[in-house]
Formats: structure tokens, C-alpha cells, sequence
């Protein structure tokens, strides 16, 4: 199941994605209401879920089904995904999102050869820090380069996990049952401020630098959480490629060693580092500029792509 955030008629909106992977429908139309992602992240029912899913799962190209639907082109309830406003799944996330740093080998190599100091020598444990998001980017929404603030603007491709259920001390066998569902997030970073402040969190967090979607896809539609492809372009040129199973902290590591210390709420955002290939990385390190566009693209999740402005 595909969930969707947009603005229809100039409201948030809660959609789901339908069967041709083209149409979704507004959840408030078989009369599920909830105030926003994280309502039904934290409230859904195993019921609602079930109507949810026998919704989406109508064949709009089904005469008989088309007939139930009384015409359903002209039907308000369903649109079609190219046609409205996406927000980010979670335009506004409850907590600051949770980040692992360097979770990919060869991007640590990378990294290092960038800034020894800020990122070079041994790391027995996972790096984790967090990134202040006040409002989530929508896809194909600008981001803002603050031009005279940030000299080294830099994209970073990433797998988003989010949490359904509030989770303490859980096992890592234990947690996949704690996860909704996935998305794209896109941790723009700004080097100079990285670099300069020894630490992460202002360089990540300036307002624009989450950049989520375009849905949050339920985890049961994702057989293998570490096995999938992940890539990312900058003006059509491929800059990363690779495959979650290259992560040195897995998906449910991460939530297992989290917990354990920690209560993560329902509606938590994980953002799990990002592999090999980022602007730093270049020789000459490369970072965007503004009307450049970027594009990340994880398999069974979608496409999310942001313009520089």
C-alpha cells in the first residue's frame, strides 16, 4: 500500500495509491478521517487498514468495477497522481529525524579523503545524529541554496524508515514488526557548515534539507528491507549507485540498538546513511548549484526529485 500526502483544493489530503499505480483516492472518501500522516500512522486499525487495501485494490480498467465507481474519471474521490500537489508523506514529523552517518563503506572512504578530520579514523560503532525538520520538502518542490551562507551544497540519496508503533527495548528480530512502512529522503547537507562546526546538525538541518517522498509505502510491500537498489542523479548523470545490503548497520540493528536506550515514538523517521557517489566525493568534489536538479530513486518506493534554487 502507497500512502500519500497532497493538496486538494487547497488541503492536506491523505491518499492511497490504486492498482494502476496511477490514480490514488482520498481516504476521507470511504470515510476515514484523520487529521494528518502521523493520526494514522499512530490510530489506524486493522479494519481501516482493510478497507484501505480493498479499495486500492479495484481494477479501474474493470467495466463491471467502472460501473460501481458511476463513472469514475468524473469521480472526485479518485485522482490521478500527476494531476495534484504532493507533499512530503510526512510534512511535518513529530521528532527530529534520526540519521546514521557513514553506513556505507565505500562512502566512508569517500567522506574521509574529503575531510580526514571531520570524517576519517575508525568508527567501531554506529554514527548517529539528528536533523531538525520543522516541514519536510514536498517532491518537485525548490531547495534553497543560501547562497553567501553554504559554499558546498551536496545531495545524499537515502532509505527513510518509519516506525508505527512506539518501540523500547527491542530486539532486532523483534523489529520488523515495528516498522510502517519506507521512503526516499534526501539529506541535503551543507559541507562547509558540516565540516566547520565539528559536528552534523546545523549543516543538516537548515530549513528545505529534507526533501521526502513522494510516499510512504507499507512494509509489507517490501519482501527484503536490505536488498534493495538505491540511486541518485544530478542533472540526469548517474552520480549514485548501489543496493541496501551494503549498509554496515542494518534497518533493524539501527532500531534495536536505538531502543535500547530509548523510546522511539510511533511516526519516528530513520534516515539509514547514504552510499558512495555524493559531491564531496567527486574528483574535483562537485557540489549543486542552483538550477540543478536531483533525483533519487529507491526500487519499490519511487522516484523523488527537487530542484535547486
Amino acid at each position: 500500500m502507497k500512502l500519500y500526502t497532497a493538496v486538494i483544493n487547497e488541503r492536506e489530503e491523505l491518499l492511497a495509491g490504486m492498482s494502476d499505480g496511477i490514480h490514488a483516492f482520498l481516504l476521507s472518501s470511504i470515510g476515514l478521517h484523520f487529521s494528518d500522516m502521523n493520526d494514522l500512522i499512530s490510530h489506524m486499525t486493522a479494519e481501516q487498514r482493510d478497507a484501505i487495501e480493498k479499495q486500492a485494490a479495484i481494477e479501474l480498467t474493470d467495466e463491471a468495477t467502472a460501473a460501481e465507481w458511476k463513472n469514475q474519471e468524473n469521480n472526485p474521490a479518485i485522482v490521478a497522481l500527476e494531476s495534484i500537489t504532493l507533499c512530503a508523506p510526512i510534512p511535518r514529523p513529530r521528532q527530529d529525524v534520526i540519521c546514521l552517518g557513514i553506513n556505507y563503506d565505500e562512502h566512508a572512504a569517500e567522506a574521509g579523503r574529503f575531510s580526514e578530520e571531520a570524517f576519517g579514523g575508525e568508527r567501531p560503532y554506529t554514527i548517529y545524529f539528528s536533523k531538525r525538520v520543522s516541514r519536510a520538502a514536498a517532491p518537485g518542490e525548490t531547495i534553497p541554496s543560501y547562497q553567501g551562507l553554504v559554499d558546498s551544497l551536496d545531495y545524499e540519496a537515502e532509505l527513510g524508515v518509519v516506525l508505527g508503533k512506539d518501540a523500547k527495548n527491542v530486539s532486532a528480530e523483534e523489529a520488523k514488526d515495528y516498522i510502517f512502512g519506507y521512503t526516499i529522503i534526501n539529506d541535503i547537507s551543507a559541507r562547509n557548515l558540516q565540516t566547520r562546526h565539528k559536528q552534523w546538525y546545523l549543516g543538516k538541518s537548515l530549513d528545505g534539507f529534507t526533501p521526502m517522498g513522494p510516499c510512504l509505502v507499507t512494509a509489507d510491500e517490501i519482501p527484503d528491507v536490505q536488498n534493495l537498489d538505491i540511486r541518485c542523479f544530478v542533472n540526469g548523470e548517474k552520480r549514485q549507485s548501489s543496493n541496501t545490503r551494503y549498509m554496515i548497520q542494518t534497518v533493524q540493528g539501527a532500531i534495536a540498538e536505538l531502543s535500547a536506550g530509548m523510546t522511539l515514538q510511533a511516526g519516528t523517521i530513520i534516515a539509514t546513511g547514504t552510499p558512495a557517489g555524493v559531491g564531496m566525493g567527486m574528483t574535483p568534489p562537485t557540489f549543486l548549484q542552483p538550477g540543478d536538479t536531483v533525483t533519487c530513486q529507491i526500487e519499490g518506493i519511487g522516484t523523488l526529485t527537487n530542484r535547486i534554487c
